[in-house]
């Protein structure tokens, strides 16, 4: 009998990585501030969570300007979109075997 967590994805462990994940699998992209505030994490908190997932390919960063302030906004990868969806998939089987 195959191992039940063998599908799931280790990077998705964290409830915050989680919730990032789950935040832009429904939002075109959203902000670093904005991220923080619906997460309420600290910055060095989410921006090292935000590089774990921007490592692995699965979300994308985008920096630019808004007036003369800094704008970072993040968004799901097509890689990111399909671990994710695999991880839930292996979630999903799990509980249903329980």
């Amino acid at each position: 009998m195959k191992n039940p967590i063998a599908d799931l994805n280790k990077i998705f462990d964290s409830r915050i990585r989680l919730g990032v994940m789950s935040m832009l699998v429904v939002n075109t992209e959203i902000g670093f501030n904005d991220l923080k505030q619906m997460l309420e994490l600290t910055d060095g908190n989410l921006a090292s969570h935000l590089n774990t997932l921007e490592q692995a390919a699965f979300i994308k960063v985008h920096k630019g300007f808004i007036g003369r302030k800094t704008s970072t906004t993040y968004a799901i990868t097509p890689i990111g979109k399909q671990a994710f969806k695999a991880h839930l998939d292996a979630l999903e089987k799990m509980i249903k075997k329980l």
